[in-house]
C-alpha cells in the first residue's frame, strides 16, 4: 500500500482530561437534544473534572457532521461560550467525518506550537436529529413537478463517486480479503460480549458523565438546556450493548444481495458527545490522561474506504520509529465487521490487543464523537494495564484513514 499521507509529531502535547456522554440508540433519550447542548454538557464537565477555570482556555475546537439544529453553524461558538470560556476566545469548526475526533486533537496539538496553552476539544453528534432535507426547492415547486425530500441520515451513507454506499464498500473488502459471513457475525458477537463485560466491570464509568434535564445559563444571553425524550430523567450508561448469539446474528438478512454485511454486524446508530482538554506537558501540574505523540492521515480508494486505518497506522509507525509489537492496545473503529477485520488481516493484528472492550458494533458510532471516545478509552486501558503505547484509528467515508499515537504518562518499565 502507498505510504503517502500527512504525518504530524507533537513534542509537548497532553490530554489533561476527557469525558463523554453515554452513547444512546437512535430515537432514544437523547434524540431530541441539540448536539450543541450535548457539547456544552461535556465541555462543562471536562473542565470541572480537570479542575480548570474555563477562563484559562485559549482555543475552542468543535465538530459535528449533521446539520442537526437550525443554529448548527454556531455549534463551536456556543459550545465555547456556554461552557464558560472567555468571550474573546475564538472557536473553530472541524470536520473529517468519522475521524473528526482525531482531527480535533491533531489541530489542538498543532496550536500548542504557537500561543495556545490550553484547547477545549468537543465533538457532538445527534444522528436522531438528522433532517429530512431538500436541496432543489429554494425557488418553489412547479405545478405537477417532482417534490423531492430525502432522509439525510440514509443518503449520507452513499458515496456517488464509486456509486456505492458504505455497506457496499465493506462487502468489497470482504471479497478482497476472503472474509466469510460467519467470521463477521462471530466478530460482532465478540464485540457485544466484550462490551457487556466491560460495562459490567465498570470499565467506562470513569469516562461517562450522566446526562439529565438541565438548563445552561449565560449571563446576558438566552438560556439553553437539555430536555430528555421518552420521559427519561437521566441517562448514565451506553444503551446498545446487549446479549446476543451467533444464531440470532446469522438469521439477519444481508443489506445487499450476495453481501455479508447486515444490521447486526454493522455499527449501531447512536447519539452522543465527547470532550477533551489538550495542553502542554511542560505546564502540567498533575498526572495527565495521555501524551499525544503523533498523527497520520492518508487517502485510499473510495470503494475500499474501510481499509484506511491500515496505511494510516503503517505511516504512523514508520515515521515514529515504532513497530506493531511496541503497541500495547489498538482501538480501531468498527464501522462494519468486514472493515475492521480487513484492517486486522492487513496488519496481522491479534485480537488480544484490538478493541478489547468491544467496539462500535456494540457501542455505536456517533460520527464526529467516535474518535474522542476511542482515544479516551485507549488512554485509560494503557494506564490500567501499565502499557506504554496505544494507537486509535478509523476509516473515513470517501476514502481516508486516520490514526493517532498516544503514550501513557504513568508508564513504568
Amino acid at each position: 500500500m502507498n505510504s503517502a499521507g500527512q504525518y504530524s509529531a507533537f513534542a509537548d502535547a497532553v490530554i489533561f482530561e476527557a469525558v463523554r456522554t453515554p452513547w444512546v440508540d437512535l430515537g432514544g433519550a437523547l434524540s431530541q437534544v441539540s448536539p450543541i447542548d450535548l457539547g456544552i454538557k461535556v465541555g462543562r464537565e471536562v473542565l470541572a473534572r480537570a479542575g480548570i477555570d474555563p477562563l484559562a482556555v485559549d482555543s475552542v475546537l468543535a465538530g459535528s457532521m449533521a446539520q442537526a439544529s437550525f443554529d448548527a453553524y454556531l455549534l463551536p461558538r456556543h459550545i465555547g461560550l456556554y461552557s464558560g470560556v472567555a468571550q474573546a476566545v475564538p472557536a473553530l469548526g472541524v470536520q473529517r467525518i468519522c475521524a473528526t475526533g482525531f482531527e480535533l486533537l491533531r489541530q489542538a496539538a498543532e496550536q500548542l506550537r504557537d500561543e495556545v496553552q490550553l484547547a477545549l476539544c468537543v465533538a457532538s453528534e445527534s444522528m436522531s436529529r438528522n433532517p429530512i432535507a431538500a436541496y432543489t426547492h429554494r425557488d418553489g415547486f412547479r405545478l405537477g413537478g417532482e417534490v423531492q425530500f430525502k432522509d439525510f441520515l440514509w443518503e449520507a451513507l452513499y458515496d456517488p463517486a464509486p456509486g456505492l454506499d458504505m455497506i457496499a464498500t465493506a462487502d468489497n473488502l470482504a471479497r478482497r480479503y476472503g472474509l466469510s459471513r460467519k467470521a463477521l457475525d462471530r466478530h460482532a458477537c465478540d464485540s457485544h460480549q466484550r462490551a457487556l463485560q466491560a460495562q459490567c466491570d465498570g470499565a467506562w464509568a470513569e469516562e461517562i458523565v450522566t446526562v439529565d434535564n438541565q438548563v445552561f445559563e449565560l449571563e446576558g444571553y438566552q438560556p439553553r438546556g437539555i430536555s430528555l425524550a421518552r420521559r427519561a430523567s437521566a441517562v448514565s450508561a451506553d444503551s446498545h450493548p446487549r446479549p446476543t448469539d451467533l444464531d440470532a446474528l446469522t438469521r439477519l438478512r444481508a443489506v445487499h444481495p450476495g453481501g455479508v454485511q447486515t444490521a447486526g454486524n454493522s455499527c449501531a446508530v447512536v447519539d452522543g458527545a465527547a470532550a477533551a482538554l489538550v495542553g502542554r506537558a511542560s505546564a502540567c501540574t498533575r498526572p495527565a490522561l495521555a501524551r499525544l505523540l503523533a498523527s497520520a492521515v492518508v487517502g485510499v480508494a473510495p470503494e475500499f474506504m474501510g481499509i484506511g486505518p491500515a496505511p494510516a497506522i503503517r505511516l504512523l509507525l514508520q515515521r515514529s520509529g515504532l513497530n506493531l509489537s511496541d503497541i500495547g492496545r489498538f482501538e480501531i473503529n468498527e464501522a462494519q465487521a468486514a472493515q475492521v477485520l480487513a484492517v486486522a488481516h492487513e496488519l496481522e493484528l491479534d485480537s488480544t490487543r484490538l478493541n478489547v472492550q468491544g467496539g462500535s458494533l456494540a457501542l455505536g458510532h456517533p460520527l464526529a464523537a467516535t474518535g474522542l471516545r476511542l482515544v479516551m478509552t485507549l488512554a485509560r486501558q494503557l494506564r490500567q494495564h501499565n502499557l506504554r503505547y496505544g494507537i486509535a484509528a478509523a476509516c473515513v467515508g470517501g476514502g481516508q484513514g486516520m490514526a493517532l499515537l498516544i503514550e501513557n504518562p504513568a508508564y513504568r518499565a
